[in-house]
């Protein structure tokens, strides 16, 4: 028998590489003299919105009862109508007693709200969801109608994965966008799915006809000797091996569109990217943003990816 080689040598080299590409991103860094605010970046995930409470009327302080951390105060103006409003006990800013004018501010309530980073993280993940889910479906009919014997099926077909393989995302999306966004009076969102969709949707459809092309013939024709439609064959024979194959490929295509959304900033979706380079015009903090940028994508993806190899595993144990 064989002995097995001891793994750790390498996991360890493997720490030192990375300890050394670490240190070598600081050692540039302190050449151009840059300052690391790491204490900024919070407040863009998440931060203490301050909403004030106004008077809606010439009024005075009836009323002043304050609640551990918060102040609820009433309001009666001359007619005798009265306002209530609970605010937080350290933004008070008026008495018992006070006389206040329309619009004063009489205190505060804070709560917390999702920043910038947030949002544009909520946005790419949603983007990235209907569009996968588009794509996927108009690849998996073009895939098919690809191996139609249908010819005019077949040649629309090809014509579409060849036409959207063949030219940039970003010039889709504009011609989309300003083209026929603007003879269809579409929205911004509709006009950045669809270009996302289908430009996904023509690359999973040449997975799609690979995997299927992949199937032994004899199996297709086993199923038909058993009775089965050509459609029954291909949904209940063909398809389930083919996807088994092809579910790599499509895992791969998924992460790409993750990352592909990142092109609608174009047309003024404030997605995750565009999110970021706002930020950096207001924090001053460009390496901490965009490092973090990318760690939110690394967070969608290693997910994506991982469930993706257990799936493949998990199939590849009925074969």
């Amino acid at each position: 028998m064989k002995q097995k080689k001891s793994q750790w040598p390498w996991h360890v080299l493997t720490v030192l590489v990375l300890i050394g590409l670490a240190g070598a991103l600081y050692y540039a860094t302190s050449l151009m003299s840059y300052e690391w605010r790491w204490n900024r970046v919070p407040q863009y995930f998440a931060y203490q919105a301050e909403e004030s409470q106004r008077a809606a009327d010439i009024s005075t302080v009836s009323e002043l009862v304050r609640k551990g951390a918060k102040a609820d105060v009433t309001l009666r103006n001359e007619a005798g109508d009265e306002q209530h409003l609970s605010v937080d006990d350290n933004s008070l800013q008026v008495a018992q007693g006070d006389d206040v004018a329309e619009g004063d501010v009489i205190g505060v309530t804070r709560h917390w709200a999702a920043g910038p980073l947030l949002w544009g993280l909520w946005t790419t993940l949603w983007l990235s969801v209907v569009s996968g889910v588009l794509g996927l479906l108009i690849g998996l009919a073009t895939g098919l109608c690809r191996l139609s014997s249908n010819p005019t099926l077949r040649d629309l077909s090809t014509i579409y994965v060849e036409l959207v393989r063949g030219t940039p995302l970003l010039v889709q999306i504009f011609i989309f966008y300003f083209f026929i966004g603007t003879v269809m009076n579409l929205s911004r969102e509709f006009a950045g799915i669809a270009a996302l969709s289908l430009f996904t949707g023509a690359y999973v459809a040449e997975i799609i006809r690979s995997g299927v092309q992949s199937i032994a013939r004899g199996q297709n024709e086993a199923a038909r000797s058993l009775g089965l439609s050509a459609g029954q064959s291909m949904r209940h024979v063909v398809l389930p091996q083919a996807l088994k194959r092809v579910l790599p490929p499509l895992a791969g295509q998924f992460i790409s569109l993750v990352k592909d959304t990142s092109l609608v900033s174009v047309i003024a979706i404030t997605e995750l990217l565009k999110s970021g380079r706002e930020v950096i015009t207001t924090s001053f903090s460009p390496f901490e943003i965009l490092f973090c940028v990318a760690g939110l994508y690394l967070l969608i993806n290693l997910p994506l990816s991982k469930i993706a190899s257990r799936l493949e595993r998990r199939l590849a144990q009925s074969d």
